[in-house]
């Protein structure tokens, strides 16, 4: 069962102004990160991948986390500065059927004659706010002190 992304998440995740990144990793781990607009929201709370490129190395990155049950990472940033991290694993990439079909004639209705390779969907299991400072406030406790902070409370 995904993780319920509360109603912020959602909202900013829908947002077409908002700005979306996916965070994979390749077989030694080598992370790779890139923009990707069509990140959205299915009704089980799954996340929606649409990969246009059959041989790119997010398509190759995601196959590997499916079969190795790997983790991913969605960064979405709005356009009102908040921005949350959303972790998660891939279920399954759809190549066919009812679910490909619906969102390849939309894409190309949308942006013409092209390719859809799949339709990745993404189980989210973690969401955080990366907000400047509610990153603050969380590691702070934690955070080493520079050395003239040190000098200053002596």
């Amino acid at each position: 069962m995904s993780l319920l992304l509360d109603a912020s998440v959602r909202e900013l995740l829908a947002d077409p102004t908002t700005v979306k990144i996916l965070a994979t990793v390749d077989e030694q781990g080598v992370p790779h990160v890139v923009a990707k607009g069509s990140l959205s929201l299915d009704e089980d709370g799954n996340l929606f991948h649409l990969e246009l490129i059959e041989r790119s190395r997010t398509n190759r990155n995601l196959v590997h986390s499916l079969w190795h049950d790997r983790p991913v990472s969605v960064l979405l940033v709005g356009s009102d500065g908040r921005s949350v991290q959303i972790q998660g694993v891939p279920l399954r990439v759809h190549v066919s059927g009812p679910v490909f079909q619906t969102h390849y004639q939309a894409l190309r209705a949308r942006l013409g004659d092209l390719d859809l390779a799949g339709v990745w969907v993404i189980q989210p299991q973690r969401a955080s706010n990366q907000a400047w400072r509610t990153r603050l406030a969380e590691e702070s406790p934690d955070a080493l002190l520079h050395l003239d902070r040190i000098a200053a409370c002596t």
